[in-house]
């Protein structure tokens, strides 16, 4: 950095953090409200070139702190690493009318005025729906805030929350951040080790766990936990009485005596450009990164996406959506807790046992407006339908394929532009479309959404046909949620949409075809990862792009599609680079009894794959069973073999099922764009991947780092004496 630069208080590059030095310098607990001119920050233009990440830290600490001094507070940065730093917000240069920065409590508070008598939240108490208005969601969040400062939560210092989906999950989650903490969701799935690491990066003062069996993961922990000061059970009766453990309804009387006014002074210092909630990456490869959202991250991106999708203010036509999904995921959060705020929609919690089959029924209840599902959980609805049709008189089943066959045709005309429809399209409707739409809870709903996982073409096209079109979106937890999205007046098939208003997109080094690295611009990008200034800026370049990590290209019409993600790109002995999605989509579309599929071959010198089969699932546990699933059973059927379980076809390598995988493979193999590209060897595994394995991420992603080492001896076989084939005619053999 020259140094004459500063002193003539000219721009410094690019550098989104500025010198360590003089960030460090820059004032936190200024309590008069920033305008929204001072921080916001117009994108470099989009068509010139990106500069490396890479920028040399200055070496001389004296003068940099002299410079400092004489000149005053530096100006914001686009990032920050420090929980209690502020950053300089990203202006949308594109002429449209700039939305003002806003609060987490100054949205709460426009929502209250708004819509404060609508339900805000609905909960099942035995067979009743009890219902939260606005108004009493609002003053019970100012309650549990009151009592976090009575029992000591210290400005910018963490509130864990560990548990299922519930009213006070979110009361406790906006509660800390109106009490000046920043909100921290830990995965109810990990283990007590994590937690801590959780509990520990983000200096949590309190711990609100869901019930007993998560409080042992704490009380395990507790003592290598310096920051905690109390910890709250929502859920259940306790167990056993100990220091410093407080019940829910004892918690929320603890800040009675608190005046409002100290409350108010701390929310009156709140602003837009601060850290109020942490995201924890996953950690699949290494210690998780705690993402710091700001509260203008999360209050734009909710009123942005939601204008994209159309939701509609409580006073014109109120949504309905329910809570399911993880809460410590970006996604649910963005959806149940902030979307909805904004647009005074009604939150139904759903059961904890959703995904393990209560899920539908909470949707025939409440038949909700918009729905948000993983793959894996369109995936479930999929396996379900088909098993109902294969159950169904020969005649009914002549009628869906044609009604299916009808609608695919129909919604793909749509999709291209011709928006009419023929008159045995609204037979079909009136047949088959509207059956499955109210068996499956959908007769309202409007928007149906997936993300956070890859997506078969083959699920997407099965639904179309049956007039559910899914919309896909693309996003991050580092960019807030969503930062492209599909609507019903522009998707295409396997596209993640278009970009949101206000934000841009950048592909990185394009190759031939106009695949690169995606990268992302706008006022929904992260403030940085908390304490990991080398990953930030491994993240975030000079210019204040957000790398993605994941491959992709736009269309003609400015549609993103995704191939693969860099750290997930297989790059052979021979140099060829292959994404690994494609090819194993297509193997589980011609192989309809493998349930998951990864392809091998990073440094190899030729591709080999590990499958498993559709196993019926652990209600209670999530673990796999050993009893194939309905479908799996109906495929064995179709090819003569008689298995029922999953280890009848392991251990006796059943020659029937075994050559119908080898035979899908082929026909995989016959499309492939090279012979490098064709799968030359595979494995049938013993057990089904999943999350108690530990194979499967929160939102049934793939941990690929994790699969590699729990079966690298599997792996290793392989590839012992390989000779690599090199012609269509070598034979696909298995291990």
């Amino acid at each position: 950095m020259c140094l004459c630069w500063i002193l003539l208080g000219l721009p410094q590059s690019m550098d989104p953090f500025g010198s360590t030095q003089i960030s460090d310098l820059m004032p936190n607990n200024n309590t008069e409200q920033t305008s929204g001119s001072d921080v916001l920050e117009s994108a470099p233009d989009i068509r010139g070139e990106m500069k490396s990440s890479k920028k040399e830290t200055p070496e001389n600490n004296d003068v940099l702190q002299m410079v400092a001094q004489n000149l005053g507070p530096p100006a914001l940065r686009l990032c920050t690493t420090s929980k209690d730093g502020e950053v300089k917000l990203r202006n949308d240069d594109s002429g449209n009318p700039e939305q003002p920065p806003m609060t987490i409590h100054q949205m709460f508070l426009e929502t209250v005025e708004n819509f404060g008598d609508y339900v805000g939240l609905a909960f099942k108490k035995g067979e009743q729906w009890k219902k939260i208005t606005f108004k009493q969601y609002y003053n019970e969040c100012r309650d549990a805030a009151k009592s976090f400062l009575k029992l000591g939560l210290q400005r910018f210092s963490g509130v864990g929350i560990l548990g299922f989906n519930s009213p006070e999950w979110f009361i406790a989650d906006i509660g800390a951040i109106l009490a000046g903490g920043v909100a921290v969701g830990i995965y109810t799935t990990n283990s007590p080790e994590a937690c801590q690491y959780v509990g520990s990066d983000s200096e949590a003062n309190i711990l609100v766990v869901e019930n007993n069996k998560q409080l042992q993961k704490i009380l395990q922990i507790q003592d290598q936990l310096p920051h905690l000061k109390a910890i709250v059970q929502y859920k259940d009766d306790l167990k056993e009485k100990r220091p410093n453990l407080y019940t829910w309804s004892d918690f929320m009387q603890l800040g009675k005596d608190v005046p409002d006014s100290q409350l108010d002074e701390i929310i009156a210092s709140q602003k837009p450009n601060q850290c109020c909630t942490l995201i924890y990456t996953s950690g699949t490869t290494g210690n998780p990164k705690g993402v710091m959202l700001s509260h203008d991250n999360l209050t734009w991106t909710a009123s942005t996406a939601g204008h994209v999708v159309n939701l509609q203010p409580a006073t014109a036509n109120q949504e309905s959506i329910i809570s399911y999904l993880p809460l410590s995921h970006i996604a649910a959060q963005m959806i149940d807790i902030w979307l909805s705020m904004k647009f005074g929609g009604t939150t139904y919690f759903a059961q904890p046992d959703a995904l393990k089959g209560s899920l539908v029924n909470t949707m025939r209840e409440v038949r909700p407006t918009a729905f948000m599902g993983v793959p894996r959980v369109w995936e479930k609805m999929q396996e379900k339908l088909k098993t109902v049709s294969a159950k169904s008189s020969t005649f009914k089943r002549k009628v869906s394929f044609w009604a299916k066959d009808v609608g695919l045709k129909t919604n793909l005309n749509r999709m291209n532009g011709n928006l009419s429809a023929p008159w045995n399209f609204w037979l079909a409707n009136k047949l088959v479309f509207k059956m499955v739409r109210n068996a499956l809870g959908l007769n309202r709903c409007t928007r149906c959404y997936t993300g956070a996982a890859p997506i078969t073409r083959d699920t997407l096209e099965f639904f179309l046909s049956l007039n559910i079109p899914i919309y896909e979106l693309y996003g991050m937890s580092e960019s807030s949620g969503p930062h492209t999205i599909s609507v019903p007046s522009s998707f295409k098939i396997s596209s993640c949409g278009k970009v949101m208003p206000g934000c841009q997109t950048k592909i990185f080094s394009p190759d031939v075809d106009g695949c690169g690295e995606i990268c992302f611009w706008g006022r929904h990008l992260f403030m940085g990862y908390l304490n990991m200034e080398d990953k930030t800026r491994e993240a975030i370049d000079e210019d204040g792009w957000l790398h993605s990590g994941d491959l992709g290209k736009h269309d003609e019409k400015g549609f993103l599609y995704i191939t693969g993600r860099i750290k997930e790109l297989i790059i052979t002995a021979g140099g060829e680079n292959i994404p690994p999605v494609p090819i194993e989509d297509a193997v589980k579309e011609h192989v309809p009894i493998i349930s998951n599929a990864m392809l091998i071959g990073d440094k190899r010198k030729f591709l080999s794959m590990l499958l498993t089969l559709k196993c019926n699932v652990n209600n209670d546990t999530g673990e796999p069973e050993d009893g194939l699933s309905e479908e799996a059973l109906r495929y064995c059927q179709s090819i003569g073999c008689k298995a029922t379980t999953v280890s009848e076809i392991y251990t006796s390598r059943d020659a029937t099922v075994f050559a119908a995988i080898q035979e899908g493979l082929n026909r995989v193999n016959e499309k492939a764009a090279s012979n490098a590209q064709r799968i030359q060897k595979w494995c049938l595994l013993e057990k089904d991947f999943s999350i108690p394995g530990g194979e499967l991420g929160p939102t049934m992603k793939l941990k690929r780092p994790v699969v590699l080492k729990m079966y690298s001896e599997q792996i290793d076989d392989f590839y012992k004496d390989a000779i690599t084939p090199i012609t269509p005619d070598n034979p696909l053999t298995v291990k």
